[in-house]
């Protein structure tokens, strides 16, 4: 179907423009449903031919904010502007927005020329002109050979290329990405996610790209937002956020985190015998907390009488996941190239440390 770094409550700020695409901005976002909160004074800025990603888990307002931009949902307050334009009471149908859903949502009597045509027949283009664009996009989605083929006869990553170039046929001042391969299995999902990519780079089209999974989000996104209750916890380029979250719900969504009991005295954390600079948010935390450090962030060597045992490892090709068990029954996972942790069986006793990197301090567990 068509239609036409850093901030804890606040819009992020926006990329550099580029060529092309449009001007998004959400600005102070508020829905409810019922008692329910979805978004709460929500503000987000996309630049002009920029992806953003927003993540989250179920119920954050992700979707919610997606539907608003889209015009199928309004919002209880706020302003959604494109370009400059206030658009929060322009109809879906008048946007100029495509949108490409989980379900694919292809008609199932039409050739996929035929849907990828679509909107461009609604739009009143002739025959040859709407058949000339619908191949140039069915070409640049890689499915040329399936032009004449219904959905039935094409594979679930097939019907999702489909609806890509469905919504991009009509040339969308905004593309609307709504969780597009969480139906597809992983193979298909790498491949998909890949090329999705390369064409929005390509025709430099603004995008917004809504998903809970948190690899597809990194891997994609020129920033990524986490959401949580209705409001942006940190909107920042993929390595920033994982490298420096601002907050523990952050550094806790966004791959893999450690929490290791130690103590906060002002700026700084000790835990496992060393003393560290602690980031990120600390307001409200003293004494006893736990200490958020990523499995990189962890040095790990065989040691008679250390403080802790390997329990088992995960070979992950280059790098070796070695989880360990610490005093106090804590459990810690530390990433080793794969030729040092060879060695790391388990029941070796070994010695864990932090590398010295600052960490996150968060609330006692």
């Amino acid at each position: 179907m068509t239609t036409n770094s850093t901030a804890s409550a606040a819009a992020g700020t926006a990329a550099s423009p580029a060529d092309g695409g449009a001007h998004v901005r959400l600005e102070g976002l508020s829905r409810a449903f019922g008692t329910t909160r979805a978004l709460d004074q929500l503000s987000l800025d996309i630049a002009p031919g920029e992806l953003v990603a927003l993540l989250g888990p179920s119920g954050c307002g992700k979707t919610t904010a997606l539907r608003i931009l889209a015009g199928f949902e309004s919002a209880d307050s706020g302003a959604v502007q494109v370009d400059g334009r206030d658009i929060s009471r322009v109809p879906a149908a008048r946007r100029d927005m495509g949108m490409v859903f989980q379900s694919y949502s292809l008609f199932p009597n039409m050739t996929a020329l035929e849907n990828v045509g679509f909107g461009l027949r609604m739009r009143g283009k002739g025959s040859a002109d709407r058949n000339q664009r619908a191949a140039e996009l069915l070409d640049m989605v890689g499915l040329s050979a399936q032009a004449r083929q219904h959905p039935h006869q094409l594979s679930g990553g097939q019907q999702q290329r489909v609806a890509l170039a469905r919504a991009l046929a009509i040339e969308p001042r905004v593309l609307l990405l709504d969780e597009p391969l969480s139906a597809l299995d992983a193979k298909v999902r790498l491949q998909l996610r890949e090329q999705i990519r390369s064409v929005q780079q390509r025709l430099r089209t603004t995008t917004l790209f809504v998903t809970h999974d948190q690899e597809e989000a990194l891997s994609m996104a020129d920033r990524v937002g986490v959401m949580r209750e209705g409001r942006l916890e940190q909107i920042a380029e993929p390595a920033e956020l994982y490298a420096r979250p601002a907050t523990a719900f952050v550094a806790e969504f966004v791959g893999t985190m450690n929490r290791i009991p130690g103590q906060l005295d002002g700026e700084q954390a000790t835990a496992l015998g060393s003393t560290v600079p602690v980031q990120g948010d600390i307001a409200g935390l003293a004494g006893e907390v736990d200490v958020l450090v990523r499995p990189e962030g962890l040095d790990l060597a065989a040691q008679p009488g250390g403080n802790g045992i390997v329990t088992h490892r995960t070979f992950l090709g280059a790098t070796t996941r070695v989880s360990v068990l610490l005093s106090g029954d804590v459990e810690v996972k530390v990433d080793k190239p794969s030729h040092e942790a060879a060695a790391l069986t388990p029941g070796t006793s070994v010695q864990v440390a932090l590398d010295g990197s600052p960490v996150l301090a968060a609330a006692r567990s």
